[in-house]
């Protein structure tokens, strides 16, 4: 039982532990902590996403679905091991689960696994308030693999959670550990990961078992950008954000006052928030980011919306991508009102790390 680790403090016990960090949009600070209390912890949830893309998977648990609201998680596991943060404090992860394995967690009390939930007591507990959650990109079929790099930082974000609250790797359940009502992780033998945190814990955080010892994260580029002065964004038709402050760009990938905020091959993550004037009440603006290949749209990505309110319309959109050589991405914006609306401000922000 503990109180839960504060944003930074998580952030330093994953990196200790040699985990690859993507930070994205305002996850210090979105959570559901209005719907009911988030502690103390007592342990770890690891689940699978029933999902294929990072892309997707990164913006399905972060903003979750019209009848289970995001957050979803506190972190998604990718298939290339990166560990993606979206959410802290109480998120839709583990929901109701059975009392006498949450006993069991919390005096770490059984063998190699907990003794089985029950049906009835699938609902006994809200395990929101209780877990950490952890979503695994993996459709959950039984053959999808789980690759090395992403069991490897499976393992090493239980330890780091562990070695931080000073817990044993009984604080570690599957979902299906947790509610008869699930089966995920599907294709982990949960005894084993235990197992396998069991052992990093016997070493210091910094041991490299399992990946190569000689590997650095590179240090990412700083890139924050945003508008001299507001412009006019017209009706229905899709128009990329020309850039026109800059206030940093050590990644180099912004033209003056262009529209690409960061160019391939690169990984980046961020947000951009958006104030828009004039947008009736109820009317939408459409964002989204969209790749390019010099002036040539080659791809868009999923469909931000900005709704009219009495005070204005204002917006925060994620923006996480491994972006290709050669291309580009731009932040488009679809006016779906009747009438010529403002863009007051556009500030972005970002991470950029440079691939070879």
């Amino acid at each position: 039982m503990a109180v839960p680790l504060s944003a930074d403090r998580l952030l330093q016990a994953l990196r200790a532990e040699g985990v690859r960090v993507v930070e994205v949009g305002n996850w210090r600070t979105h959570n559901r902590n209005h719907k009911g209390a988030w502690g103390p912890v007592n342990g770890s949830l690891v689940h699978h996403t029933v999902t294929r893309g990072t892309d997707s998977t990164v913006r399905i648990v972060r903003d979750g679905y019209a009848d289970l609201p995001g957050p979803l998680c506190h972190g998604m596991i990718a298939k290339d091991g990166w560990v993606h943060l979206v959410g802290w404090g109480r998120t839709n992860h583990a929901g109701g689960g059975d009392p006498r394995v949450l006993d069991q967690v919390i005096a770490e009390s059984y063998s190699g696994r907990p003794t089985p939930p029950t049906k009835g007591n699938s609902n006994g507990v809200d395990g929101n308030a209780h877990f950490y959650g952890w979503e695994c990109e993996n459709l959950g079929d039984g053959k999808d693999s789980w690759p090395k790099a992403q069991y490897d930082a499976i393992v090493r974000v239980q330890a780091a959670l562990c070695r931080a609250h000073g817990w044993s790797a009984k604080s570690v359940i599957g979902h299906r550990e947790w509610s008869a009502d699930k089966i995920d992780p599907r294709g982990i033998d949960m005894p084993l990961l235990r197992a396998d945190v069991a052992e990093r814990l016997k070493h210091p955080a910094d041991w490299n078992h399992g990946s190569d010892p000689n590997e650095e994260d590179p240090m990412p580029d700083y890139v924050n950008l945003g508008l001299a002065k507001p412009y006019t964004l017209k009706p229905n038709v899709w128009d990329s954000i020309e850039f026109t402050q800059e206030w940093s760009d050590t990644a180099d990938g912004h033209a003056a006052g262009g529209a690409v905020f960061v160019r391939g091959a690169a990984r980046f993550t961020g947000s951009i928030s958006l104030r828009l004037d004039g947008l009736p009440v109820g009317d939408v603006v459409q964002a989204r980011m969209s790749e390019y290949e010099g002036d040539v749209h080659k791809a868009d990505h999923p469909i931000h919306e900005i709704v009219g309110t009495p005070g204005g319309a204002f917006g925060v959109v994620a923006l996480t991508k491994r972006l290709g050589k050669g291309r580009g991405m731009r932040v488009r914006l679809l006016n779906q009102s009747e009438q010529p609306i403002n863009v007051s401000s556009a500030v972005l922000t970002a991470l950029v790390w440079m691939e070879s």
